[in-house]
């Protein structure tokens, strides 16, 4: 079965095609562990793993702004790896929440949307605007394997002391190095290095950070 990327927005991110063995023997968990085409449509581990995150989202999504106990203990349970200071503003949605991974002092505005179908992880002191995604799933060009129900996933990286504004939208295999900062509305379609300003549609670096800067 052929893999297919796509040229633009992951090709270049990747760093290279993952390596294909007996696909036949596979679960379509490991295959998606490893990069590969698979189907979480009928597979009933990742079905009952998704609504399982699900409720528990909504759970988070109605407890009361002051039960922070509550929301922290929550979070912990639904969040593969986190620290002691962790923040998320309501509503938040994941797919898995096992693959998500939080350093210390961890912010994120109001609607977080994480599809962490791959490792979505998170460096310490990353502040994140409303309305942001990370999206780590990708469906395939070709339309006959894309109406299949086919997809793959890759996975995000963020460093320390990255800044999101509102509304930006990280797609799958991106790296965003640390002290970055990535302006509002923005869709990274490739990683963005260490110590600079990456703004638009697509995110391009426009500023190197440096000592002066306020």
């Amino acid at each position: 079965m052929k893999i297919i990327f796509h040229p633009v927005l992951f090709l270049l991110s990747l760093g290279g095609k993952p390596t294909i063995t007996n696909q036949q023997n596979m679960t379509e968990k490991e295959k998606c562990a490893q990069g590969l085409l698979y189907n979480a449509n009928y597979d009933q581990e990742l079905i009952k793993e998704r609504a399982a995150a699900k409720d528990l989202c909504q759970q988070y999504n109605n407890l009361k702004n002051s039960d922070s106990e509550g929301r922290i203990s929550l979070l912990k349970k639904i969040l593969g790896k986190t620290q002691e200071n962790i923040c998320i503003e309501p509503s938040f949605w994941c797919d898995y929440g096992y693959n998500i991974e939080v350093g210390e002092n961890f912010y994120a505005n109001h609607n977080l949307v994480i599809l962490d179908c791959a490792k979505v992880v998170f460096g310490d002191n990353v502040f994140i605007g409303p309305n942001c995604s990370f999206y780590t799933a990708n469906h395939p060009i070709d339309v006959k394997q894309r109406n299949e129900g086919l997809e793959s996933a890759h996975p995000i990286k963020v460093g320390n002391n990255v800044w999101f504004g509102g509304n930006v939208v990280v797609l799958p295999g991106i790296t965003i190095g640390n002290n970055s900062v990535i302006g509002a509305g923005s869709v990274v379609t490739r990683s963005i290095q260490d110590n600079v300003i990456a703004v638009g549609n697509p995110c391009r670096v426009i500023k190197t950070i440096t000592e002066n800067d306020p």
